[in-house]
């Protein structure tokens, strides 16, 4: 007996497979990160629907629940085609896609991922979009089990004048307290502190990228043996070098 499902999805990856089909990787509502083969997908025609970011109605169905199985797409919206009108939405549009499919095991359901997700692609571009990407990040990370806490001093308790981050404990720093130790810590730009604090300039992105990108490379990459996607190094290279 078949098995099926219905879902909305994020494209996150397409891989040729053979001369006419692809092997696409959506993350989606209730399913999770998930594979599956598109028939026809390496045709012109298909190429517009499986761009990363496009958000599309999904239908997948298998002979047994363990088998690759194959989708059946239908656009609902594309995002993708707005990225691309600016270069820095196209390369933050790539760091995400590129952070899901490395991150994110497979056939779990990150319902709270998808919709954060999904509310980024939304505003992608929009004025502050950039932190709302470092604030997806640290969403990523807690939703993995390795969320960092910036609400109260790690040495003193004190909720005020948190200016850096512990590298050893994930926790916020006063800037009384870690002063004598600034150059082992990392900075806490203010606008992860606060939502409503706009970021001072690209050098606090990268700020909040250093940080989160150390905690994804010791919790995440390195103990598989593996390395930062290169798109998320390239999209956060854009900030340090502006910075």
């Amino acid at each position: 007996m078949a098995v099926s499902w219905e879902d909305q999805g994020i494209v996150v990856a397409v891989r040729p497979f053979g001369e006419h089909d692809a092997i696409l990787t959506l993350l989606s509502e209730e399913q999770g990160r998930h594979a599956g083969i598109v028939k026809g997908g390496a045709g012109k025609n298909a190429r517009g629907l499986l761009q990363p970011g496009n958000l599309v109605k999904a239908w997948w169905r298998a002979r047994l629940d363990e088998q690759l199985g194959t989708f059946t797409l239908e656009l609902s919206r594309p995002f993708a085609a707005s990225a691309m009108v600016e270069a820095a939405s196209l390369a933050g549009l790539a760091s995400l896609c590129s952070m899901i499919d490395a991150t994110l095991p497979e056939r779990e359901a990150h319902g709270a991922v998808f919709r954060h997700t999904l509310h980024l692609l939304e505003n992608l571009g929009a004025d502050g979009w950039e932190a709302e990407y470092v604030h997806w990040e640290l969403a990523l990370l807690r939703d993995m089990g390795y969320g960092l806490d910036l609400s109260s001093c790690a040495a003193t308790g004190t909720t005020e004048d948190l200016a850096y981050v512990s590298p050893r404990s994930g926790r916020a720093v006063s800037r009384a307290a870690g002063l004598p130790y600034g150059p082992r810590l990392f900075a806490l730009p203010a606008f992860l502190r606060d939502e409503n604090v706009r970021p001072d300039g690209p050098g606090e992105i990268a700020q909040g990228l250093a940080l989160t990108e150390y905690f994804f490379d010791t919790h995440v990459f390195r103990p598989h043996r593996q390395q930062i996607p290169g798109p998320r190094q390239r999209f956060a290279a854009r900030f340090s070098a502006i910075g």
